[in-house]
């Protein structure tokens, strides 16, 4: 008996730290803060990707965020489980919380994205998820954020896989957000405000590669952008819908992609705010910008506003950003 009892205290126990595990919730002073790590294109055993793990250790130490998400590329080479373990390591040892979703050379290294979505979910404080079969892609899902209690759902946080390359001739070279995936964020972006009584929740959206309101935003007449584009952006040639789709539905504030090595800005069309982190990993590939870093997010509780700024590997933070204040038309 006394055995079964130890067990069944084990048993809870684990079950607790699990549930813990996968709870996001605003802190005591309602803020949430997330840090956005995107493009580590890591080697392993490379002296050149050191810099990469440099940052990462750095950032968690200094700011302290509720959520780390890395948003594609982060390895470059096999073999392909150690260099992930090493990456997301700093991450575990502080008992972050974070996610993941797949850039374009994810899979690259002799292990598909099923392969390396079962891989990683087994993680400790790991949230990605592989999400419904029938969408195209692996990896479309929604992490909730709880107020400080841990009562009440105050935030939505949406992750997409925004694919690879498109096998159609003639349109480019990158993939685009399919129409099983439109649809879903449609209908579950609708059930969420119902069941906020009509009132979309606060949103933001993360996933690899540019929707095509990027460049639309870049090249409007009375475009105004922050932080640097050094390079035209790769988005998918194709625009299937889903910056129209979250527009209509009214609870995305801000997407957040990665891709595209040598940009880091941040701009608004038609009331989203449209981001890229900054290229977090060392010189393994392509980067003009200089240091590496990451995009820093926080978001207030019950406010449908957040900040952001990129902060560099050595502590220097550059183009802070209000929503919807710093953008907003006078």
């Amino acid at each position: 008996m006394r055995q079964l009892l130890l067990a069944f205290c084990l048993l809870l126990f684990t079950y607790s730290v699990q549930a813990q595990e996968k709870t996001l919730k605003f802190n005591s002073s309602g803020d949430f803060k997330i840090i956005q790590f995107t493009d580590v294109h890591y080697k392993q055993g490379k002296a050149e990707s050191a810099v990469a793990i440099e940052l990462i250790n750095e950032v968690l130490d200094a700011e302290k965020p509720d959520l780390v998400i890395f948003t594609g590329d982060v390895i470059w080479a096999k073999p392909v489980k150690q260099g992930l373990d090493e990456v997301f390591a700093p991450v575990i040892e502080r008992g972050i919380p974070w996610a993941y979703v797949f850039g374009n050379h994810d899979d690259e290294f002799s292990m598909s994205r099923q392969e390396l979505m079962d891989y990683v979910v087994q993680k400790p404080y790991c949230l990605a998820q592989a999400g419904d079969e029938s969408l195209d892609g692996v990896g479309n899902y929604i992490l909730e954020v709880k107020d400080k209690k841990n009562e009440k759902l105050k935030t939505l946080l949406y992750l997409f896989d925004s694919g690879a390359y498109t096998s159609i001739k003639n349109l480019g070279s990158y993939d685009w957000m399919r129409l099983s995936q439109i649809q879903w964020y449609t209908n579950q972006s609708a059930a969420y405000t119902k069941n906020n009584n009509g009132k979309p929740y606060p949103a933001l959206a993360f996933f690899h590669i540019p929707l095509a309101e990027y460049p639309l935003m870049t090249t409007a007449k009375d475009a105004k952008i922050i932080g640097e584009k050094r390079e035209d952006e790769c988005n998918g040639k194709l625009n299937s819908g889903m910056f129209a789709a979250m527009r209509q539905a009214g609870d995305v504030m801000g997407t957040f992609v990665g891709h595209d090595h040598d940009n880091d800005y941040i701009g608004e069309y038609y009331n989203i705010y449209l981001a890229y982190g900054r290229y977090s990993g060392g010189k393994t590939v392509y980067n003009n910008l200089g240091k590496n870093g990451c995009r820093v997010i926080e978001m207030k509780e019950g406010k449908r506003e957040f900040t952001t700024y990129i902060r560099l590997l050595g502590g220097e933070k550059l183009y802070p950003v209000e929503y919807p204040k710093t953008f907003s038309k006078k």
